[in-house]
């Protein structure tokens, strides 16, 4: 019986690839993954069989990591196509398990703040509303771009700037935004978005620590200024 016709035998939800759609990858079994990665079978034998094969062969995932191309090739049902598919998998899970996480950046001053992102947004030709969301020691959790254009209390609701924060249990909140003029000089816009965003913060417990505006290389901290 041909491979295809066998998988269509298994119940929808029984199928490898389904059950990783809808329960997600950690809860198939290492049959089921390999299964995946291979597609088809033989002739003589189902993906699935095959599958079960390689994992006889090398005695579940303990010698699976080392399988060299030549090693795969040699059971029967492996290609040259589907050795090279394997071990390149086996690469990217070696690299990922050595990926180390790098050090949060901190940030203790407007300083640090302004230098995380000037060089990025000093260039710019338009103007780029951004927030870090900070943890409670200060580290940057997460960057995110909330709108792309000119600043206006409108554009810039609370919701966007803090459901990043919510979603990410982030403590605290610094929110910057380029001058493409070169100038830093804050606009009466930029002190009402920054004071109806404290505001919020404080209705959240999402504290605003800061509102930068990024010059050309040079900014303005509107928190030294007296505004947050």
């Amino acid at each position: 019986m041909k491979e295809d016709v066998m998988i269509r035998d298994f119940p929808l939800s029984e199928r490898p690839r389904e059950k990783l759609i809808f329960d997600g990858a950690e809860k198939l079994s290492n049959q089921e993954l390999l299964a995946i990665l291979l597609r088809t079978g033989t002739k003589e034998q189902s993906v699935m069989q095959l599958s079960i094969e390689i994992l006889k062969h090398f005695e579940g995932l303990r010698y699976f990591k080392d399988a060299t191309i030549e090693e795969l090739m040699n059971i029967k049902g492996i290609g040259k196509a589907k050795a090279v598919l394997l071990c390149a998998s086996i690469e990217l899970g070696k690299r990922l398990a050595n990926l180390k996480v790098s050090e949060k950046y901190v940030i203790r001053s407007p300083e640090d703040a302004a230098h995380y992102v000037m060089e990025e947004l000093r260039t710019l030709t338009q103007e780029h509303f951004v927030c870090l969301y900070l943890n409670t020691k200060n580290q940057v959790l997460h960057r995110q771009t909330i709108f792309i254009g000119s600043l206006n209390a409108s554009i810039v609701h609370p919701r966007e700037v803090f459901k990043n924060a919510i979603r990410r249990s982030s403590a605290s909140v610094i929110c910057m935004h380029n001058h493409p003029s070169g100038d830093p000089t804050p606009s009466r816009e930029d002190i009402n978005v920054t004071k109806r965003l404290v505001e919020a913060g404080k209705v959240l417990g999402i504290e605003v620590l800061d509102h930068l505006i990024i010059g050309d290389k040079k900014f303005i901290s509107l928190k030294e200024k007296g505004y947050v």
